[in-house]
C-alpha cells in the first residue's frame, strides 16, 4: 500500500499523463467528461483507481474504442471513496467516460444569487487532500505526480482558470472529442458529441508539463476579470471592479517576494504566479495549485497584510509542489518546511519584527492544539498514523508550526548561512519528487554531520507533544505585545498610545495571548475603545469573537452569526462553533450553534460542511 487514503496499489504501474474533457452542465451541477488516463508502463490485470460520487458509464481502449470490463465497488468506503478496477491486456492506457455528482465533495457550484454580481453561476475545485477523485478517477495519491491537458466546455458568457498553462479559447468543435463519442453508444444516456457544439458554448483549454500531485488539479469557471499585478502575476476574480482593484492594490508587492523567494530557493520554476480570489465560501485560507494560487477574499484587509498568505502559497511553490510529501502522514513536509520558507520571505521584505509577529500567533497556534488533541496525542506527531482517519478531521497548524520549529530549531543548531545551502540543495535533489520523513531525515544526516548527536531528529519527527527545545520567538515588539496581554489579566487595558502603530497581526497576538475567558464586562471595555468587533481584519476579529464566547458575552453573538453567515473559511468555522457548542450549561449556544448552521450550510464548501458535522457530532 501507498497511501493510506488510497487504493492505489504499488505493484500497478502509476499514471503519468491525464487528458480530460469536461463538460459543464450548470443547471444539474454535474460534468459530463472523458478521461484518457497513460500508465508507466503496459500492464495486464487489474488496475486500482481511486472514486467518489462518479458515475462511470464505459470504460475503452483508446488505440481499439473496444470496451474493457471494470468493477465499480458497491460501498463506498467514507475515506477513500469507491475503488474503480478497471482489467487491462497489456494496455498502456485507458479511456473512462464518466460523469460527476451533485455531491463531489471537491466541487462547489454556486448559484448566481451565491456570487457577487448574482447574474452568472460560478464552480470551482478544491482537490487536497483527498478530493481530485470526485472530479476524475485516479490515482489519487501525492505519490503519483501527473502532467495533464484539459479541454473545459462551458457556456461562452463564463471563463475558466486552471493550475496549468492556458493554450486556446475556441468555439467548440467535433475533434474536441476525438471523434470517440459520436452518439449514444457512449453510454451517457445522450449524444455527448452534440451538446458538446451547441450553440451558446465555447472550449477553454489548458496544459500542465510538469507532473504535479492530483491534488493540486484545479480550476475555476465563472464570470472572472483580472488586473494586472506584476510581470508574471494578474490577479483575477470575479468580475467586479471593487474585488478586482482591492486585490490588485494588496498583492502588489508579489514580484518582489517572488525575487527574495529565489534568492533563497533557487529559479521560480512554474513561468506565472497567478492569483485567484474566490468567493467567501472558499473553505481555506489559500490553495497553492501551481501556477493559479486559490485566496479567501478574507485577506484582503486593505493594508497589504494580505501578502502573509500569498508569501506562503508561493513559498509552496518550491516546498509542497516541487518537492510533495508522499501521503498525508508526512504533511510537515509541505508545511513545516512552507511556513519556515513564508517567514523568511516576509522577513526579508517586511523585516525582522513582522517575521517574529508571524512566529508568536504560530506558537500561540501551536500551543492551542496541544489543547485541541489532547485526547489524541498522536495527532501532535509530525510523523503520524493515519490508517482509517479522514485527513480533512485531523487538518491543523501542527505539520506547519511544529514542523517550522523543527526547521528552526535545526538552522539555529548549524546557522543560516550552512541552513541555506542545506535548503537550496534539498530542493535541488528531491525536485518533481514526493517523498516522505525517512527521507528528508536520511538526507540532513548525510548532509549535515553529527546533527543527530545535536537534535533528537526521532523526538521531533515521532514524539508527541511540544519538544523542550522548541521557543517562541525573541523581539522587542513580541515581548512589549505579550506583557500588555498580560497586563489584562491585572485589569489595565493598553492605553491608545501604545496601540497607535498596531495592524492586525499585532492585535491578533495580542488577543491570542490573553486569558480564554475574562469577564463579560471587560470584553464590552475593551470593544468600546478598540472597536474589535467591527474590525475589517477576519484574524482579529474572529480571535475577539472567540474571546467572547468564551466569556459567554452575549452581546456579541449577533456578530457570531453574521461572520459565520459571510465566509466559509474553515479557519474561523471551527473556532466559532466549537465555541458556541463545547462545555456544560450551554444550552442556549448549542441552539444557536445548529439554526445558524441550517441556514447557512448551502453556501459552506462540503469540506466545511462536513467538518462542522464533526464538531456537532462531538458536543451536541
Amino acid at each position: 500500500m501507498i497511501d493510506p487514503h488510497s487504493f492505489t496499489d504499488s505493484t500497478h504501474p502509476l499514471t503519468t499523463h491525464v487528458s480530460l474533457t469536461l463538460y459543464f452542465h450548470f443547471p444539474s451541477s454535474t460534468i459530463h467528461a472523458t478521461a484518457l488516463l497513460t500508465l508507466q508502463t503496459p500492464h495486464t490485470g487489474p488496475l486500482s483507481l481511486d472514486t467518489r460520487s462518479l458515475t462511470i458509464h464505459k470504460i475503452l481502449d483508446p488505440a481499439t474504442l473496444t470496451p474493457l470490463p471494470f468493477a465499480l465497488s458497491s460501498s463506498e468506503h467514507p475515506i477513500k471513496g469507491r475503488l474503480l478496477t478497471v482489467y487491462l491486456d497489456n494496455n498502456s492506457s485507458v479511456l473512462i467516460l464518466y460523469s460527476t455528482s451533485p455531491s463531489s465533495s471537491a466541487l462547489q457550484w454556486l448559484s448566481p444569487p451565491q456570487t457577487f454580481n448574482k447574474t452568472h453561476p460560478f464552480v470551482y475545485t478544491q482537490c487536497h487532500p483527498v478530493h481530485a477523485r470526485s472530479v476524475f478517477p485516479c490515482q489519487d495519491t501525492p505519490a503519483a505526480r501527473v502532467c495533464y491537458s484539459a479541454k473545459l466546455n462551458l457556456p461562452r458568457e463564463l471563463s475558466a482558470v486552471m493550475s496549468a498553462r492556458h493554450c486556446d479559447r475556441h468555439d467548440p468543435v467535433g475533434t474536441d472529442l476525438d471523434g470517440m463519442l459520436t452518439n449514444e453508444e457512449s453510454g451517457f444516456g445522450f449524444d455527448l458529441m452534440s451538446l458538446w457544439c451547441e450553440e451558446g458554448r465555447v472550449v477553454e483549454e489548458f496544459v500542465m508539463e510538469q507532473p504535479i500531485p492530483p491534488y493540486l488539479f484545479a480550476f475555476a469557471v465563472g464570470e472572472l476579470g483580472f488586473r494586472e499585478a506584476g510581470p508574471r502575476t494578474r490577479v483575477y476574480s470575479e468580475a467586479v471592479d471593487a474585488v478586482l482593484d482591492a486585490a490588485a492594490r494588496e498583492f502588489a508587492g508579489t514580484e518582489e517576494m517572488i525575487r527574495q523567494a529565489e534568492r533563497l530557493f533557487g529559479e521560480y520554476d512554474w513561468e506565472r504566479f497567478d492569483l485567484l480570489v474566490l468567493p467567501p465560501s472558499f473553505p481555506y485560507g489559500g490553495m497553492e495549485n501551481p501556477r493559479m494560487v486559490f485566496l479567501t477574499p478574507t485577506v484582503i484587509k486593505g493594508d497589504a497584510s494580505g501578502a502573509r498568505m500569498v508569501a506562503h502559497e508561493l513559498a509552496h511553490s518550491w516546498t509542497g509542489n516541487l518537492i510533495s510529501n508522499k501521503n498525508n502522514e508526512h504533511f510537515w513536509l509541505n508545511e513545516g518546511f512552507t511556513t519556515y520558507a513564508e517567514r523568511r520571505i516576509v522577513e526579508a521584505v517586511q523585516g525582522e519584527d513582522i517575521a517574529a509577529l508571524n512566529i508568536g500567533n504560530g506558537w500561540r497556534g501551536l500551543n492551542e492544539e496541544m489543547e485541541r488533541f489532547k485526547d489524541n496525542m498522536e495527532f501532535t506527531k509530525l510523523k503520524n498514523n493515519q490508517e482509517g482517519v479522514d485527513p480533512d478531521d485531523m487538518y491543523s497548524r501542527v505539520p506547519y508550526e511544529k514542523g517550522f520549529q523543527f526547521l528552526w530549531r535545526i538552522e539555529h543548531q548549524i546557522g543560516r548561512p550552512a541552513f541555506d545551502e542545506f535548503l537550496k540543495k534539498y530542493i535541488t535533489t528531491f525536485k518533481f519528487k514526493s517523498i516522505d520523513t525517512e527521507t528528508f531525515l536520511d538526507f540532513l544526516k548525510a548532509n549535515v554531520h553529527g546533527i543527530e548527536k545535536d537534535i533528537d531528529l526521532q523526538l521531533w519527527t515521532e514524539g508527541t507533544g511540544i519538544p523542550p527545545d522548541a521557543h517562541e520567538p525573541v523581539s522587542n515588539l513580541y515581548i512589549k505585545i505579550t506583557s500588555l496581554a498580560k497586563d489584562f489579566k491585572l485589569g489595565r487595558m493598553p492605553r491608545e498610545d501604545e496601540v497607535a502603530n498596531w495592524t492586525g497581526q499585532e492585535w491578533e497576538l495580542y488577543l491570542k495571548n490573553l486569558p480564554r475567558a475574562v469577564e463579560a464586562s471587560q470584553v464590552l471595555a475593551l470593544d468600546a475603545r478598540y472597536r474589535l468587533s467591527e474590525s475589517k481584519d477576519y484574524e482579529v476579529k474572529v480571535a475577539f469573537l472567540q474571546l467572547a464566547i468564551s466569556s459567554r458575552c452575549r452581546d456579541y453573538y449577533g456578530e457570531v452569526e453574521k461572520t459565520l453567515k459571510e465566509v466559509g473559511r474553515m479557519k474561523y468555522l471551527r473556532p466559532l462553533y466549537s465555541g458556541l457548542v463545547q462545555g456544560p450549561g450551554n444550552e442556549e449556544e448549542k441552539i444557536l450553534a445548529k439554526r445558524v448552521f441550517a441556514e447557512a450550510r448551502e453556501c459552506y464548501h462540503p469540506i466545511a460542511q462536513r467538518t462542522v458535522e464533526a464538531i456537532f457530532a462531538k458536543h451536541v
